[in-house]
């Protein structure tokens, strides 16, 4: 099931924190397993081949995130 894996990074729209040893929390356009792409929010080594737990939106779901935070207050 392992051998089934796999991602295509489609678009990197961007950095949202640097980390340590080079791994960066990023926003990318990414296709799991040949699906239609997601957004996706999570870290990622330098080279991109290895990554951590992340977040993975639909365009709606991003949406609905994005006028959360620009109608919230953050503390």
């Amino acid at each position: 099931m392992a051998d089934d894996f796999s991602f295509q990074i489609v678009k990197t729209i961007g950095t949202i924190a640097e980390g340590k040893g080079g791994w960066n929390l990023e926003l990318n356009l990414v296709s799991w397993g040949g699906r239609p792409a997601k957004y996706d929010i999570r870290s990622w080594s330098p080279d991109h081949q290895k990554m951590g737990k992340g977040a993975t939106f639909t365009k709606e779901e991003l949406t609905a995130l994005k006028s959360l935070l620009n109608n919230s207050e953050l503390e």
